[in-house]
């Protein structure tokens, strides 16, 4: 999974991600396209999405763009599942359409913030129908944009104080015998999923809703996220085989990504920890085990770019894959660091700038970044200017001595 986002990605760096897939045998590019920082994915029927809600109008994918990431994903044997959260993480959404998240009440009064509970306007707000007419639109357009059957719906992290703080939300739940608020969070998903499901496409969604007692029909696939790991510091938080157990009793088919945060970093070798997880060791009923589809590698955004992300995810998801491509009893960290060492090496030669996991070198081959910029035209005008002005000194010098020494 690629969060683009936080921090846009460039088109070089998605096309070399995917090269670097191929190389790993990943075969499915989940795309977390648009999040509440930044809305970047153009869409034809509402272009002013991207036009207001992207962080710069030089940083969006185009419908140029996104026809070649298909095109470059197809052509590795990969295939790419957007994502499109909701009704959490849309405050980009609401600089085109404010209309679509819920006006949150401070002082009595609508768009109001109280922070840090919640700011004027946030989560999408499914009091009104128009919402839905909205999100019909939209994910038809998706549907139309890409091949793959399956959608990623988010639903993740939906935080209740907006809809609490609202008069109007409150009275809308009394016309409908609604006492609590994971009711309107099962209201939103059942008409959103009976939208997707009806224009055609199949569902995925975090494992949030479940925690919430919102339930699903059993075609949905669900993606476990949390592990305490990965948030040390909330009590709350339990680690991924009591989750993956909750959603396998429930009877739901799962990706696992919870011990593959590529974003969580420590020093040292951690694609040891990577390697070890056998993601069917939740259980020992082999029927839960069948539940699992898959294993995701998750690398979100906030502190890496262009810059530094190739180097963040590889060769640290090759561990990911070789694991999940491997038999159970295929184990042994010791045997596996040196094929992910060559590995490595491999990678640097194909132009992917994976980090070392070892001490030593590539064969004597060694990554070297080099920039293909030029310098500014004005800065080489004057450059060469007092280049000129030297060069002419240097003469003048040389013929004021040679006129001296006669």
């Amino acid at each position: 999974m690629l969060d683009t986002a936080r921090h846009f990605m460039p088109m070089k760096t998605i096309t070399k991600i995917l090269d670097a897939m191929s190389y790993n045998k990943f075969n499915v590019f989940h795309w977390h396209v648009v999040d509440d920082q930044s809305f970047p994915y153009t869409l034809r029927k509402f272009p002013e999405m991207a036009e207001k809600g992207a962080y710069h109008p030089k940083l969006v994918y185009t419908r140029d763009d996104i026809e070649r990431i298909k095109r470059e994903a197809r052509l590795r044997g990969i295939r790419v599942i957007p994502e499109f959260d909701t009704p959490g993480h849309t405050f980009s959404w609401g600089k085109s359409f404010p209309e679509l998240l819920t006006p949150c009440w401070g002082q009595g009064r609508p768009d109001t913030p109280n922070y840090p509970h919640h700011g004027p306007r946030e989560i999408i707000n499914p009091t009104l129908e128009s919402t839905f007419d909205f999100m019909r639109d939209l994910y038809m357009e998706i549907r139309d944009d890409f091949p793959d059957e399956y959608v990623h719906l988010g639903m993740d992290e939906a935080y209740y104080a907006c809809w609490q703080s609202s008069p109007n939300v409150s009275d809308w739940m009394s016309k409908r015998n609604m006492s609590t608020y994971n009711q309107i969070e099962q209201y939103y998903s059942e008409r959103l999923i009976k939208i997707v499901d009806k224009i055609g496409l199949k569902s995925i969604v975090w494992q949030d809703p479940l925690e919430n007692n919102v339930t699903f029909n059993k075609e949905t696939i669900i993606q476990v996220w949390k592990d305490k790991k990965n948030d040390v510091n909330n009590p709350s938080v339990k680690n991924w085989e009591e989750y993956a157990q909750e959603v396998a009793k429930l009877g739901y088919n799962f990706i696992l990504s919870s011990p593959w945060y590529l974003n969580m970093i420590s020093y040292g070798q951690d694609w040891r920890n990577y390697y070890e997880i056998e993601p069917t060791d939740f259980t020992s009923n082999e029927n839960e085990k069948k539940l699992v589809k898959g294993g995701e590698a998750c690398m979100w955004a906030e502190y890496v770019d262009g810059t530094n992300i190739h180097s963040r995810i590889w060769p640290r998801a090759s561990a990911i894959a070789e694991r999940l491509w491997s038999a159970k009893n295929a184990d042994n960290i010791e045997d596996a660091k040196f094929r992910l060492d060559e590995h490595r090496c491999r990678m640097i030669r194909r132009g992917i700038p994976a980090q070392p996991i070892l001490n030593g070198h590539c064969n004597g081959e060694e990554w070297e970044y080099e920039s293909k910029e030029q310098p500014p035209q004005q800065s080489v005008a004057i450059s060469n200017y007092y280049n000129a002005i030297l060069i002419t000194l240097i003469i003048t010098n040389f013929f004021s001595s040679f006129i001296l020494s006669r």
